[in-house]
């Protein structure tokens, strides 16, 4: 059985992406992903915030004592403390690189045009196969238009693309007015892979303590669906690799995922629930599936339920909508 794929140029053993999560904070951890069986692991994210501090902090540290000798222009005061995060993540990319035969790949989580180039430059030289950008952007402000919110993604991957040689992803929200042309965009100015999607960590309100509770729940396979519905409309659409991501639980779920058109299937929660160890036995069951289905290759079903080449995909999905309707008031009331 062959499970080889492969995912914005990287050739990888199989399909399965441990995406980005605690599991991935230490050598330890990214060596346990690898021994499990997965084809690549993209690591824990480095926000922007931290790199902001970390340049602020520079800075302070620069003009620390310039006022008291001329040579001291010339020093640069020893951080205090540990390792900053960001250089913390630099070395983990550098030991993680030379301790697995997988890709791995970094992750920046941001949300403003500036401040990415220098670090994704930075990741890449110390050994990461690719990048992946996770633009978190939830505009509170309701005067930014749609359109504004589109052209900072396009913006900051255009800038990363100009500043490293290795491949470049695109994690996005589902939340566009326009899904398919958010991706057309991000696909025309050069991204190498669209991960679909991030999820929204959406806070709730506890009645009693009159306090917002933060809301970061695992997920689970309902939550595959939204994703699913925009790789089968998507595949065979766009020049990128489609990733999928969210709502992988079993073996089921990664095969639903391929047959909708996704060139590899990522997993965090089912990961944590149960351990890295849980990577082989969703291999495993890919390769059950296959064997009974009469698949050798990853390829042979790869979009096979993906919307057909030529069909007018609003009107697939508009038919698959009203279909659903109506079987589920048939159920109900009888049919129409």
């Amino acid at each position: 059985m062959d499970l080889s794929t492969r995912y914005m140029g990287l050739t990888l053993r199989n399909p399965l992406v441990a995406s980005p999560s605690p599991l991935s904070h230490t050598l330890d951890g990214v060596c346990r992903l690898a021994d499990a069986g997965v084809g690549a692991l993209v690591l824990y994210s480095l926000f922007e915030e931290e790199l902001t501090e970390e340049a602020a902090r520079n800075a302070r540290l620069a003009e620390a004592g310039t006022e008291s000798f001329a040579e001291s222009l010339s020093y640069f005061p020893p951080a205090a403390g540990d390792e900053s995060g960001p250089r913390r993540y630099l070395s983990l990319v550098e030991r993680a690189a030379a301790a697995v035969e997988i890709p791995v790949i970094g992750s920046l989580n941001g949300v403003t045009p500036g401040g990415w180039t220098t670090f994704a430059q930075a990741i890449q030289d110390a050994g990461a196969a690719a990048i992946e950008l996770n633009v978190y952007y939830l505009p509170g402000d309701a005067s930014v238009s749609g359109r504004e919110v589109e052209m900072r993604h396009v913006e900051i991957l255009q800038r990363v693309k100009d500043a490293v040689r290795v491949p470049v992803a695109v994690k996005l929200s589902p939340h566009f007015s326009s899904t398919g042309d958010m991706a057309r965009q991000l696909d025309s100015a050069g991204a190498d892979a669209l991960v679909l999607f991030n999820r929204i960590l959406q806070p709730d309100i506890d009645a009693e303590s009159l306090a917002i509770v933060p809301g970061a729940g695992l997920s689970g396979p309902a939550d595959a669906r939204v994703p699913r519905t925009w790789i089968a409309l998507l595949h065979g659409r766009v020049r990128a690799s489609l990733a999928a991501s969210t709502g992988v639980e079993d073996p089921e779920d990664v095969v639903k995922y391929l047959l909708a058109g996704a060139d590899v299937v990522m997993t965090t929660s089912s990961l944590l629930r149960h351990g890295p160890a849980h990577a082989a036995t969703l291999l495993d069951g890919l390769s059950g599936w296959m064997e009974r289905k009469g698949f050798s290759t990853v390829g042979e079903l790869r979009g096979r339920l993906a919307v057909p080449p030529g069909a007018d995909p609003t009107a697939y999905e508009r038919t698959g909508y009203v279909s659903a309707l109506r079987a589920a008031n048939a159920a109900t009331y009888g049919p129409w």
